[in-house]
């Protein structure tokens, strides 16, 4: 007891009964991922849509498997492949409007294709060609982002920027586990709950952070389960079942978009091939473990559900593999062809005014490239 207890001078009053700013409970994820193939929810899907997203996961996996081999021919100088995650990358390309946008991570390459950007062009920052090879305002898709998680951040600002102009866009965000461990991605998180933000957050947890596994990254019940400590729903789906993938993307993006704030979706997926073509991952998983994953494959398991309701056939199925072998044979080719490629052009689009160092470089590199061409000239 202080002195001024013991005087009488001090009377302490108990603080008010503490009562949390929102109830936790509605925000919290299932116990189970969400599922919809195999289960009652399936007869409620649409079959157009059932389709749509079967043709889009093989073609998908035909387009990796193809741009991983244009690695091997040295067309490509690195390319991390998303076969096994295709459902993913599908399902958060098909549920977004023209208007909104997408924010891919280095993997989504697919997403970026699967939204309408030319395949050529969504390989272009692989291929070692330019800082990114589309128009990122015609699509809508923000470059593909090497940088761990860097791009949420970017999503929370377009996104808010967006709601106090006035403009209903909606931004859906892409990350892998491994980028759920950077401060960006914790910050995104909070500034998205805080400013009730029209974003949907897609983590693809596909196991491994390139060699890391989740266990070694969080204790945490789940990703999803993250979601809670910022004030935002989380949602836990099975990441290979696309149509449990769309319905869950489609429920978060119309709720961001009529007001209700922003969404952690947690898809449970595997990466099947390795982190890059440059990664052994026999090193650190064991084939067993892989063979296991390759038994709920997307594109298995969305076919089995096809096929036991007659919404596809034999013929349905050839269809769709050989538009894929038509899709994979004119990206080869295109891919095989050597681009054009201005060494000027590297200092275009770096700042909106070039700062005295770039211009500097800039004038170095042009007498250098005269003065080869004037010796070039000479020797002919």
């Amino acid at each position: 007891m202080t002195v001024m207890e013991q005087r009488g001078a001090y009377r302490p009053t108990p603080p008010p009964a503490w009562q949390p700013r929102t109830d936790p409970a509605p925000l919290l994820p299932d116990a189970e991922p969400y599922r919809v193939l195999g289960t009652d929810a399936a007869d409620r899907a649409d079959p157009e849509l059932l389709r749509r997203l079967y043709a889009e996961l093989v073609r998908g996996r035909r387009y990796n498997a193809q741009a991983t081999a244009l690695t091997k021919q040295g067309r490509l100088a690195v390319y991390p492949s998303s076969t096994g995650q295709e459902a993913c990358q599908v399902g958060a390309a098909l549920v977004l409007q023209d208007r909104d946008w997408l924010f891919p991570s280095y993997r989504d390459t697919l997403a970026v294709v699967a939204r309408g950007v030319d395949p050529v062009e969504a390989l272009t920052l692989l291929r070692g060609d330019w800082h990114t090879g589309y128009d990122p305002y015609e699509h809508r898709v923000a470059p593909l982002c090497t940088p761990l998680a860097t791009q949420l951040p970017h999503a929370v600002g377009l996104a808010h920027a967006a709601r106090l102009k006035g403009d209903d866009v909606v931004a859906l965000a892409l990350v892998g586990d491994g980028g759920s461990s950077e401060g960006d991605f914790h910050e995104a998180l909070n500034f998205a709950a805080v400013w009730q933000a029209p974003v949907v957050f897609l983590v693809q947890n596909n196991g491994f952070a390139i060699s890391v596994p989740l266990a070694k990254q969080t204790a945490a019940p789940s990703l999803a389960h993250k979601a809670v400590g910022y004030g935002m729903r989380g949602r836990l789906v099975d990441g290979n079942d696309a149509a449990a993938v769309h319905e869950v993307l489609t429920d978060a993006v119309r709720h961001a978009r009529a007001g209700g704030g922003p969404t952690l979706v947690e898809a449970i997926t595997y990466r099947v091939d390795a982190h890059t073509n440059s990664d052994d991952a026999t090193r650190y998983r064991a084939d067993a473990e892989v063979e296991t994953w390759r038994e709920h494959d997307p594109i298995l398991l969305l076919e089995r559900e096809l096929t036991e309701r007659d919404l596809i056939d034999e013929d349905g199925i050839q269809a769709a593999r050989q538009d894929a072998e038509t899709f994979a044979a004119a990206l080869r080719e295109r891919m095989n062809q050597d681009p054009a490629l201005d060494p000027m052009d590297l200092f275009t689009h770096v700042y909106a005014e070039p700062t005295p160092q770039l211009r500097e470089q800039h004038a170095l590199l042009r007498t250098e490239l005269d003065a080869e061409a004037e010796s070039e000239g000479a020797h002919r």
